[in-house]
């Protein structure tokens, strides 16, 4: 890597880590570019220079996460592949207690929301990519479109995630993952203990007819 990419990587992550615990001590909307410079020990000269402002390094920070090559998004991509093995959920759990000061101030909606969009956005259409990609392989047609299991997926994703890094919630990235790996898997109605034909309206298979409720 030249110097020069490598000062720049430095300028950046000093600028998102003032960022983040800035807004972590007062929120978003309080925290000015001034605050940002002077937390960073940098220029306002070399901020400008590299975001337009701070909204535009609030959704920097969610692209630095996408470009993380060891573990996040690629990762997704290529373990959705090898079919459901719970590691693309176990990389985004093990990345996000890592970085959880950025996870929090991305997964709150910060800022206009931007970033969380951008980050949803991200992982959904990694998500859809990965999917199609599996389903090509096995030559199989999915029974629902993938484009609604893709954003089923994300959205059930974000939300667990949101809860895990905000709380002390007991569960390791290894137990969250066996959890949401068996409930994608298995789905919701096996989760809860029930057999299909235990669910209200459901349709037993063997008559075509819909169960009566027990």
């Amino acid at each position: 890597m030249k110097p020069e990419d490598r000062r720049v990587r430095r300028t950046r992550a000093a600028l998102r880590q003032a960022l983040v615990e800035l807004v972590l001590e007062k929120g978003f909307q309080a925290v000015t570019v001034e605050e940002i410079t002077e937390r960073a020990d940098i220029g306002r000269a070399t901020f400008y220079a590299h975001y337009r402002d701070k909204e535009d390094l609030l959704v920097g920070i969610v692209r630095d996460l996408a470009q993380d090559r060891e573990r996040l998004l690629p990762a997704v991509r290529q373990a959705h592949a090898q079919g459901f093995t719970g590691l693309p959920v176990k990389y985004i759990f093990e990345h996000a207690a890592q970085e959880r000061g950025v996870y929090q101030v991305i997964l709150r909606g910060e800022g206009d929301g931007r970033a969380l969009r951008e980050f949803t956005e991200l992982i959904r259409t990694h998500a859809e990519a990965a999917f199609r990609d599996r389903a090509e392989q096995l030559g199989a047609e999915p029974r629902i479109p993938l484009g609604i299991v893709a954003r089923a997926w994300t959205g059930e994703l974000i939300a667990v995630l949101s809860w895990w890094v905000e709380n002390d919630t007991g569960y390791s990235a290894e137990q969250i993952t066996a959890h949401l790996r068996d409930l994608s898997v298995y789905g919701r109605v096996w989760a809860t203990g029930l057999t299909p034909v235990d669910a209200p309206g459901a349709v037993d298979l063997t008559t075509g007819r819909r169960a009566e409720r027990r």
